[in-house]
């Protein structure tokens, strides 16, 4: 079994989301011996984000300049990565109620037809299914619990509408909210979703 652990906090070792998706992927290779692990660090090695020269996977054309050729590398290493993998745990800090730019450079890498989706006459397909992915997401503040939250939340709704497209249906969303409200806010917090990770590692155990 192959697990993705990725990282997309820029906040070294006082990130929340780092702690806990260090937590689900050792609770994970405790249950699942022999689990292989890559470590995927967007902070430290963020692709660069999509452009006139990182297109290839989409237009289908031959690289023509060495710096299209690295550009279509990297896109290729990061897909096939994404692609052999069996589990993925993703940690997912809300930045200005949305995704790290980290993280979205990393999907606009991976979201490639032919590759993660297909379109059809009856419309899009993924083509990425079979896959656990469990997203570990961190927030300051609690946006999940009223109307006017989830309105401003733009992290959770986007992670499952996209690796929806991809055609992964075992998703599986672990919140850690409210840890900028004090250090116990920020305790509950740890402590719920450790609890949620126990619980998601031991259904697919």
């Amino acid at each position: 079994m192959q697990l993705l652990h990725i990282d997309s906090s820029i906040t070294g070792d006082q990130s929340v989301s780092r702690q806990l998706t260090a937590r689900a992927v050792a609770d994970w290779v405790a249950a699942h011996p022999g689990t292989q692990v890559q470590h995927l660090d967007l902070a430290a090695n963020a692709p660069a984000h999509l452009s006139a020269d990182a297109l290839g996977f989409r237009t289908g054309q031959a690289a023509s300049t060495e710096v299209q050729r690295q550009e279509n590398a990297l896109s290729e290493a990061l897909v096939s990565q994404f692609l052999a993998a069996d589990v993925l745990v993703i940690g997912a800090p809300l930045y200005n109620f949305t995704v790290p730019t980290q993280l979205k450079a990393w999907i606009d890498r991976v979201a490639q037809v032919g590759r993660t989706f297909k379109y059809t006459e009856k419309g899009p397909v993924g083509l990425a299914g079979g896959k656990t992915v469990i997203v570990v997401l961190t927030r300051g503040g609690v946006y999940s619990k009223s109307d006017a939250g989830r309105a401003l939340e733009h992290q959770e709704s986007y992670l499952q509408a996209l690796f929806g497209f991809f055609g992964i249906t075992d998703l599986r969303f672990v919140r850690a909210e409210g840890v900028a409200m004090g250090p116990d806010a920020k305790t509950a917090a740890l402590a719920t979703a450790e609890s949620e990770i126990r619980t998601q590692v031991a259904l697919a155990a």
